[in-house]
């Protein structure tokens, strides 16, 4: 599994400048020459990837390890692009790209082109691109160095809304201005018995077409796998739409393939607020995984800080979409004003066409700091992935406030846990109570004498006197109920509120950890 602090990583690398594209000219603006054009296509970049899985794998070659390892995070830090060398910075509307110089947080370099008209042309690397200290420990890598990837600016020059860095790994600050979660390009044998593989995107092409913010093509690689990727970028007040085409083909076979796969952070939150002592009342990048099925049910599963590894597995044919998603926006539940949670970005994946059966996959691991990435969703295909077998899927993700929905249903807000009982009375040994809120349109005007009841399920016990009622004062309504529960178990529940046959709200499940 991951054990990637990511967080700390990314803090250092965002200090070392940034920006994003505009239509202009293929130059570079520090004066080097850049590389010969070549012809390039997506089509091309699919065959490449077909030869490159027909071919052993061998590992990105580079400067010695130990000089790029003791570029640390400090020293990464200080390290900066020059504004004067930013890619189409001369651009209208003032953006640019701009490069990571690789070190201990993102130690492989990649390769990186400009595409126009058809053709591709290298950008070339060099130590004079950055601005570093003197006694800065990459000055020995001279111009043996390299690119670790690359970031797009706002039109301000100063803040960016997208960034590429390290293994398959991208992300977006969009909408809020914030970055939170990531994306990768794939997983593989995430959770499992065996080491989790990481590939990598090892070559960039960058191209600005007509109706598109940025598109970035990429050549993926690893062990396992060899793919090709095209990832259009189309920014708007609502966040941004990444439409993502891709190609693998298998070396091996896979135990568990991710397709999609998001990466975020949970500490605790509002049902779990004991694990930390910190004066903050919640953190976390996300707090729920969001499904909307095939069949058109829509799942909220509030993420956890588990007591060790747990891996769940929601099935599924012809998935509608997914997401980890951040639904709390009130800054007065988080406290901070420092890298604000409550302007964390959702990040929501919508299929494109068919993707048969399978199960969208959510791994949590636990974690005692917030630099730690401890959760993961992705989509498996039910069908086991063989040596020499490719696969083609497309997709749209979403950096976003929240999921789509549907009309007619209302969504769960809030999920609170403590203990059971009655005020005022005796706590009965080892009983839970749990409170879930929900609000929405289905839920407006409605009272207590309407018709709406809650149906509740457990797979342990059963549920003590569930109520559900309109808050007073508040547009959402409250379920609550009692559970008995023993040491050591894990048991699921599953809750949603209703009137005569028609579901009301979307489908609440949890997991109790005793």
């Amino acid at each position: 599994m991951e054990s990637l602090n990511r967080r700390a990583a990314m803090a250092a690398l965002l200090a070392a400048g940034i920006s994003s594209p505009a239509l202009a000219a293929p130059t570079w603006p520090a004066g080097a020459p850049i590389g010969p054009p070549r012809p390039f296509s997506f089509d091309r970049l699919k065959a490449s990837a077909l030869a490159l899985a027909r071919r052993p794998y061998g590992a990105p070659a580079g400067p010695p390890a130990d000089l790029v390892h003791a570029v640390d995070y400090d020293a990464f830090g200080r390290i900066v692009y020059r504004p004067a060398a930013t890619l189409w910075g001369d651009a209208p509307g003032g953006r640019g790209v701009r490069f990571f110089p690789i070190g201990r947080p993102a130690p492989i370099a990649v390769e990186v082109n400009i595409v126009s008209d058809g053709m591709a042309r290298a950008v070339p690397y060099a130590e004079s691109l950055f601005d570093m200290p003197a006694d800065s420990p990459a000055r020995a890598l001279g111009d043996k160095g390299g690119f670790a990837g690359f970031k797009a600016l706002n039109a301000d020059k100063r803040t960016d809304w997208i960034a590429y860095l390290g293994a398959s790994y991208f992300r977006s600050a969009d909408p809020f201005n914030q970055y939170g979660l990531s994306a990768r390009g794939l997983a593989l044998d995430t959770a499992t018995a065996g080491p989790e593989e990481f590939p990598i995107f090892t070559t960039f092409w960058l191209e600005e077409p007509a109706g598109e913010d940025l598109v970035v093509y990429a050549l993926l690689d690893g062990p396992s796998v060899a793919g090709a990727y095209r990832i259009g970028h189309r920014r708007s007040a609502a966040g941004l739409v990444q439409d993502i085409e891709v190609q693998l083909h298998f070396r091996k076979g896979v135990q568990r393939l991710g397709l999609a796969p998001l990466t975020s952070m949970y500490w605790y939150g509002q049902s779990d607020r004991t694990p930390a002592d910190d004066w903050r009342p919640q953190i976390h990048d996300s707090d729920g995984l969001s499904i909307w099925t095939g069949a058109g049910e829509r799942i909220w599963r509030p993420l956890a800080d588990p007591p060790r590894v747990i891996t769940n597995a929601f099935a599924d044919k012809g998935p509608r979409g997914f997401g980890l998603m951040q639904r709390d926006r009130n800054f007065e539940d988080y406290q901070d004003d420092g890298v604000f949670y409550d302007r964390r970005p959702s990040a929501w994946v919508e299929p494109v066409g068919d993707w048969g059966a399978g199960s969208v996959q959510l791994v949590e691991l636990p974690t005692v700091k917030e630099t730690d990435d401890n959760i993961v969703a992705f989509w498996t295909p039910a069908a086991p992935v063989k040596a020499g077998q490719s696969l083609a899927y497309r997709y749209r993700l979403h950096w976003t406030d929240e999921e789509p929905s549907p009309e007619g249903v209302a969504r769960v807000v809030a999920t609170r846990s403590g203990q059971g009982g009655r005020p005022g009375q005796p706590i009965p040994p080892g009983r839970r109570k749990m409170v879930v809120d929900f609000a929405g349109t289905p839920l407006a005007g409605l009272d207590r004498q309407s018709g709406v009841e809650p149906v509740v399920s457990s797979s342990f016990g059963q549920p003590l006197d569930p109520v559900a009622y309109p808050v007073e004062g508040q547009n959402r309504w409250r379920l609550m109920f009692d559970l008995d529960v023993a040491p050591g178990r894990v048991t699921d529940l599953r809750a949603f509120l209703r009137r005569g046959d028609a579901a009301l709200t979307e489908t609440w499940i949890y997991q109790l950890i005793t």
